[in-house]
């Protein structure tokens, strides 16, 4: 039985060592080859029929199996982090006295997350919501993004833009140095480009850009705060949503650090860094929204 559309494949030349998804068939030098989107890392690759061997689903979920458990560990890393930075904003604006009737509301950064992938963003939107960031999440193919980002940005007003997708870095097209070598990172360079002929400060908009294995310098060097991938490895689909979310909950007159944003991500700094950001939340006092109580 040969190689479908959405079967969960691994490339034998690598041992398989990453589950993927077929999205697609196509022809390279008469050759025929699978396109291939990561299950759970944002890397975009092709290759030949006969490398791909079919992972039965008993191999898929302990997989799956393991994925999780890492993904749950550094899920509750960052809920105790969160709490603890909320609790710490908290203490601060009341000078440790919170009477009752006093109580404050936080207003975090609101987020827009363009996404290559709509599995991607499906997963990345749940968390958002169990952290309890308001975001706007839009499917977007990685080419349509700089011709889409300006009008995107006018329309939902966001603190904080995530730019992500699938990427792969290709030895057979040039150096590392070179960003024609990459599968989208120019689309993800051009569109923190226009988003940053809108809105120029780091401060104003924070962007977050990137997925697996991306030209992270040239990304830094076109206005993004944050961005993968400095040592070109791969990052995991909930990456971006930790960084952002870390920013969206720190108070706006306060710098996140870099590597303290980084520490509870699944990739660490291998796979993510940035530049020193403020952060975007905004605490008022008192909540009392129904005044019929």
């Amino acid at each position: 039985m040969g190689i479908k559309i959405n079967d969960m494949v691994g490339r034998q030349s690598y041992k398989c060592d990453l589950l993927f998804r077929v999205i697609d068939f196509t022809n390279i030098n008469g050759k025929e080859m699978a396109i291939l989107y990561g299950e759970d890392f944002r890397l975009m690759a092709d290759a030949p029929i006969e490398d791909l061997i079919v992972i039965e689903q008993k191999e898929q979920l302990e997989a799956a199996r393991q994925i999780r458990t890492l993904e749950k560990q550094s899920f509750e890393l960052f809920q105790r982090d969160l709490h603890l930075l909320k609790e710490r904003q908290e203490y601060e604006v009341t000078g440790g006295y919170n009477e009752e009737g006093s109580n404050i509301f936080q207003i975090p950064g609101k987020v827009l997350h363009l996404d290559g992938d709509p599995a991607f963003l499906k997963k990345c939107l749940a968390v958002y919501g169990q952290f309890g960031v308001p975001v706007k999440g839009i499917h977007c193919s990685e080419k349509d993004m700089p011709v889409k980002v300006l009008e995107l940005l006018e329309r939902h007003r966001p603190e904080i833009l995530v730019i992500t997708g699938h990427d792969s870095y290709s030895k057979s097209k040039g150096k590392k140095s070179d960003l024609n070598a990459y599968r989208n990172s120019k689309y993800f360079v051009q569109t923190v480009k226009e988003a940053r002929k809108k809105i120029p400060s780091l401060d104003q908009l924070i962007i977050f850009a990137g997925a697996c294995q991306s030209h992270f310098e040239s990304l830094i060097r076109a206005g993004a705060n944050f961005a993968s991938s400095p040592f070109r490895v791969n990052i995991h689909a909930l990456d971006p949503v930790y960084i952002v979310a870390k920013i969206s909950y720190t108070p706006f007159h306060q710098s996140v650090n870099v590597l303290d944003v980084l520490k509870n991500t699944l990739t660490g700094n291998k796979g993510l860094g940035g530049v020193e950001t403020r952060g975007v939340l905004r605490t008022g006092m008192p909540y009392h929204w129904n005044l019929d109580d």
